[in-house]
């Protein structure tokens, strides 16, 4: 026999009464003026931006105000932020974020940025939005429920998965998303298993070796939005470093992501000037580094210590002393026996030209103290800044590099974060074998706010590996302007003409100036 099922609903018909009679807290009056407030804060639709007039000290640009609506009417929230470096992604990020507190939909935030920039995401938060964040260090409070910044290398700790997997956030933003390329990583892994409502990834170099890393960042905010791997290596990757069906490609990255160029949005946009500087080594340079391949130390390969050898013999000796028996060699009696670094002089020579302050990039620690001492001894002030510097450090770097210095020298770490537009010569003592990392080190000096024109170096010894490592930055800028739209100029043309005279030049047949011309009108095509 079934249990007889009794409806009371006594209770809508006391609903009035009780609401009335309930204490202040929850009391009738009380929820009308809450409901009343929120008619007026919150807009029927999301046509139109409300924070702008609650922020009336911040001056947005028009491609920021653009960016944030897109963001909120059209992309519901979840977003690639890819403008040019030095436009303002921190800005329109803040601004989304701004956007959705006030419209009572986000209030637990996670902002993972690299650690070198926490402290400059709470100071842009506070400052320019009125948003007061945790920043979470030593002894996090993941439970915090309100804004947070951490770095991802602190957040994504095995210790913090349950925390993580049990919390839902109404929105996440990663600072720096290129670093999620790569879905075998950690970093990939934990921002992919985070639960949240919204989503903005933030990175001017979305695409940096191949087709597949903008695949698993798109698919990190709409998995399926390409298909599957299989599908978009069939349908939309040419090779390794170009795409195909680009209409229909375009398309698709156009529903997840934004991206602003300078040239579009700039009345009077600033102009960049590329030189590449080919340099002919000394004898004792090249002696040393042709003797490289008959004293490779243990899990070294040639190709990292012909690099080193291209910055200085100081770097390329770190690596070597760790071979045992080095100092008994041929190869250490060679680097002993150089006395100048032909590098470092045509530097000198560029800065004591300039008489302005001069942005020097370099890839190894070595080679930047010894750049240090060697201007230091030619009487020109330079400072050095290093990734692991603490932030007091890196600041006090910066003040002198704006004050007495003539010379900041950094290195990779120095690519990301810093805003240096009191500064417009950049001279790239090596080059990275990522054209993006090169976009990062000229955005430094290149970016909203400067004023004069942009002169950037390139040196590079010739017939080295730095010569190959070129012929590959134009393949690699190739995919990214088929994959992603225009790049600005990072390296320049005069180069090709270079490469054909010496080719021609230095051939020691006709059959290797041919080999040379194929290689050059392949990556050229």
């Amino acid at each position: 026999m079934k249990p007889a099922i009794i409806y009371d609903d006594s209770w809508e018909t006391a609903l009035e009464k009780n609401l009335q009679n309930a204490s202040s807290p929850g009391s009738w009056p009380l929820f009308k003026l809450a409901a009343e407030t929120k008619k007026q804060i919150l807009p029927s639709s999301f046509k139109g931006l409300l924070a702008p007039e609650f922020l009336p000290h911040i001056q947005f640009l028009p491609h920021q105000i653009e960016t944030a609506q897109k963001v909120m009417e059209e992309m519901n929230g979840t977003a690639i932020l890819a403008d040019e470096v030095g436009l303002g992604k921190t800005i329109e990020a803040g601004l989304i974020l701004k956007e959705y507190m006030l419209r009572g939909l986000v209030s637990r935030v996670l902002i993972l940025a690299p650690a070198s920039l926490v402290s400059q995401w709470a100071k842009e938060l506070r400052e320019k939005f009125q948003i007061y964040a945790l920043v979470q260090r030593k002894k996090p409070d993941w439970s915090w429920n309100g804004v947070q910044i951490a770095s991802i290398d602190s957040a994504k700790q095995p210790k913090f998965a349950d925390v993580f997997s049990d919390t839902l956030f109404d929105m996440v933003i990663i600072d720096e998303a290129h670093r999620l390329k790569n879905p075998a990583t950690k970093n990939h892994q934990f921002v992919s298993s985070l639960n949240k409502t919204y989503c903005l990834l933030l990175t001017a170099t979305p695409i940096q070796n191949n087709a597949d890393e903008l695949f698993h960042l798109v698919s990190l905010l709409k998995p399926g939005l390409f298909g599957n791997s299989g599908y978009f290596q069939s349908q939309f990757k040419e090779g390794k470093r170009s795409v195909q069906n680009r209409e229909a490609f375009h398309a698709l990255l156009r529903q997840v992501m934004i991206r602003n160029i300078r040239t579009d949005i700039e009345k009077q946009p600033i102009k960049r000037f590329v030189e590449t500087i080919r340099i002919t080594p000394t004898k004792e340079e090249k002696d040393f580094y042709e003797s490289l391949p008959g004293c490779l130390p243990d899990a070294i390969t040639l190709l990292t210590l012909q690099r080193e050898a291209c910055s200085s013999k100081y770097a390329a000796l770190a690596t070597l002393m760790k071979k045992e028996g080095f100092n008994e060699t041929d190869t250490a009696a060679l680097a002993h026996s150089i006395k100048r670094n032909s590098k470092a002089e045509k530097s000198l020579e560029i800065v004591k030209k300039l008489n302005e302050k001069v942005l020097i990039f370099t890839q190894y620690r070595a080679t930047q103290q010894y750049l240090e001492l060697f201007f230091r001894s030619n009487d020109i002030p330079s400072v050095s800044f290093q990734g692991n510097f603490k932030k007091g450090k890196k600041d006090w770097m910066i003040e002198l590099f704006k004050g007495p210095a003539q010379v900041l020298i950094a290195t990779e770490a120095g690519s990301e974060g810093l805003n240096l537009q009191f500064c417009r010569h950049v001279i790239n003592f090596d080059l990275p074998w990522n054209p993006m990392k090169l976009e990062q080190r000229i955005g430094r000096v290149h970016r909203y706010g400067q004023n004069q024109d942009v002169y950037i170096y390139h040196l590079a010894y010739k017939q080295s590996v730095e010569d190959r490592m070129l012929s590959l930055l134009y393949e690699k800028i190739n995919l990214f302007q088929t994959a992603i739209g225009k790049l600005d100029d990072i390296l320049d043309q005069n180069w090709i003409e270079e490469h054909v005279k010496d080719a021609f030049q230095t051939s020691k047949s006709v059959g290797e100036w041919e080999v040379k011309m194929q290689n050059l009108a392949a990556v050229l095509e």
